[in-house]
């Protein structure tokens, strides 16, 4: 497994992460599986794993904290979340921050986290949504700076909103931010724009989550594909998104070269980029965790590929449904 420098801490993480939300929190899991999932992963060279305090009300940190617990000579990097305390995803133009993330609050949930992962220092605790006009706001800026003296956390970031990776740019500039979490696959190329510059400016870390936009570029998704009641995808790919998306996944299939998949296709299109220090897929399964580790070490797309790819970018606004 390589690894990337993430950013000013300092650290080298797995190029390949893992994202935990699926752990504990989507329909279809089986939690013996996932766990056997991320002991593979961790046996692999996977590094960094990301969690949250929302992935079922600690339940994936308690897992995550079983998993460190179990490989202490991996020096696996702990990565997880406070909860917005209105608990509303994403935030909206004009929420203020005190009705968000609160000081009180972000403390409380650092604590909670640090408790449910059973470590001493979270590696990175990041804020689960944002709004860049919290940039200059003190309240924030003395809570992390005060955990992170008293090592509660090494490291700070941020989670940005789907589809709006400007909305952290004048956060960056404080100093204070260590990492941004943002959706960076095929279809959303958007960070390249302005985000990931910034982030070499200010050699903060970049992670790229949803590398296969929610699933629909592992190429498994149809106009009729449906999820249990009460799995979180039903409310994502409502009609008016799982159309357009499978049409526009239709037409990458010519692109995916002989012998290589389309999931691995898209996780190696996020590789290719040298902004990137580690990409997290869910890997619920022994089979994700094999496939993901291979794409990996499959190294970058070819150049002639990327540029094709170039051309599928779909811009998106957020939506009511897009959370």
């Amino acid at each position: 497994m390589r690894t990337r420098r993430f950013g000013r801490t300092g650290r080298e993480v797995s190029e390949l992460g893992v994202g935990m939300w699926g752990v504990a929190d989507w329909s279809g899991t089986d939690e013996d599986e996932a766990k056997a999932a991320l002991q593979l992963s961790a046996n692999r060279g996977c590094t960094f794993y990301d969690t949250a305090w929302a992935y079922g009300e600690g339940a994936s940190e308690r897992i995550l904290g079983d998993l460190v617990h179990a490989n202490p000579e991996r020096r696996l990097l702990t990565a997880t979340k406070v909860p917005p305390k209105n608990r509303r995803w994403p935030t909206r133009r004009g929420d203020r921050l005190e009705e968000v993330f609160p000081p009180a609050h972000i403390r409380e949930y650092a604590l909670r986290s640090r408790d449910n992962l059973g470590v001493d220092t979270i590696g990175l605790l990041q804020f689960h949504v944002w709004e860049d006009d919290w940039a200059e706001d003190t309240s924030w800026q003395e809570v992390v700076t005060a955990l992170r003296v008293e090592g509660v956390i090494a490291a700070v970031g941020v989670s940005v909103n789907r589809w709006e990776p400007w909305n952290v740019l004048r956060t960056l500039e404080t100093g204070l931010v260590d990492a941004v979490q943002v959706i960076y696959n095929i279809f959303d190329q958007a960070p390249e724009d302005e985000l990931f510059p910034a982030c070499r400016e200010h050699d903060v870390a970049v992670i790229a989550r949803v590398p296969f936009d929610e699933g629909s570029l592992t190429g498994v998704l149809t106009a009729d594909t449906r999820w249990p009641e009460g799995d979180w995808r039903n409310t994502y790919f409502v009609p008016e998104n799982l159309v357009a998306t499978v049409e526009r996944v239709e037409r990458l299939r010519p692109l995916v070269p002989e012998g290589m998949s389309l999931a691995e296709m898209a996780l190696r299109f996020v590789l290719s980029c040298p902004d990137v220090a580690t990409v997290i897929p869910g890997m619920r399964r022994i089979a994700n965790v094999e496939a993901n580790v291979a794409a990996a070490a499959a190294g970058p797309l070819a150049p002639a590929l990327l540029e094709m790819l170039r051309a599928h970018r779909w811009d998106r606004t957020p939506t009511a449904w897009s959370q």
